[in-house]
């Protein structure tokens, strides 16, 4: 027989690995949001830099790719679909309101321009990443606040390469950290 300190101890230990399988689940998912993403938006800023006149199809592809890829992910991981849902079509509205505000402020308050795109985007993804971060854990708050400092130095110091630097800080930004998530 136990006595009611152990067993309260027993039952600490079990919440504690119930949290931390919670967390792996959720590094498993945002890691392959983040590979996925990340190697859309390094082929977008590539085709943005190789052939410019492009640049607002591949990120209109990048786009829908990237939105159908996260639906498919969550599909296919049925631990991190409450309740054994097939489908939460929150997760669509979701990125409809994230796009839509980024939209409106980019083209309606602001008429922005390339570059002024090629950062902001990235700025915008980053801040509710690391936002994340303050919820799920530091690797979210490093990864965004890495990117979002590299995008800022970029923006003010790189010139015509811009796009090309984008490829790197934020798709391969976003591979590692994706990749850096599997690890922790």
């Amino acid at each position: 027989m136990i006595d009611s300190k152990e067993a309260s101890a027993a039952l600490a230990d079990i919440d504690d690995i119930v949290q931390r399988v919670k967390q792996s689940q959720l590094y498993e998912l945002a890691s392959l949001a983040a590979v996925w993403w990340g190697a859309l938006v390094f082929v977008g800023n590539l085709v943005t830099w190789l052939w410019p006149v492009y640049a607002v199809y591949a990120w209109g592809a990048v786009d829908v790719l990237g939105v159908g890829g996260m639906v498919g992910i969550r599909l296919l991981n049925p631990p991190l679909r409450p309740h054994g849902a097939a489908f939460d079509v929150r997760l669509v509205l979701v990125f409809v309101l994230f796009f839509a505000f980024g939209y409106l402020c980019t083209n309606v308050v602001g008429h922005f321009g390339p570059r002024q795109l090629g950062a902001f985007w990235p700025l915008y993804f980053m801040l509710f990443y690391t936002l994340a971060g303050l919820w799920f854990g530091y690797a979210f708050v490093a990864i965004g606040l890495g990117i979002a400092a590299l995008t800022l130095f970029g923006f003010f110091y790189i010139g015509e390469a811009f796009p090309l630097w984008m490829a790197f800080v934020n798709g391969g930004g976003l591979i590692l950290g994706g990749l850096w998530m599997r690890r922790i």
